[in-house]
């Protein structure tokens, strides 16, 4: 399954237990759809957040953040992980 790292460039109001509660959004919803929401990064003074997801399309990995809790990301880019 491809793997994907989106990027939410400026989430307002950004705090780590905000950011934590999406995250088990998504791992609610994610089932539905074949996506594995694997791991998150972010960092509260910028409002950035970036997250590492198995998905059978980025249109698929979008629905589910965008069902799970309507903060869709600025940026999904396929990628493949380095050894």
């Amino acid at each position: 399954m491809p793997l994907f790292m989106d990027v939410h460039e400026k989430v307002e109001g950004l705090t780590a237990e905000a950011v934590g509660n999406a995250h088990k959004a998504d791992l609610a919803v994610q089932g539905a759809y074949g996506v594995d929401y694997k791991q998150y990064w972010f960092d509260e003074g910028t409002g950035k957040v970036f997250c590492l997801v198995d998905a059978p399309d980025a249109e698929t990995a979008s629905r589910v953040h965008r069902e799970a809790h309507g903060l869709v990301a600025d940026e999904l880019v396929q990628v493949e992980e380095g050894h």
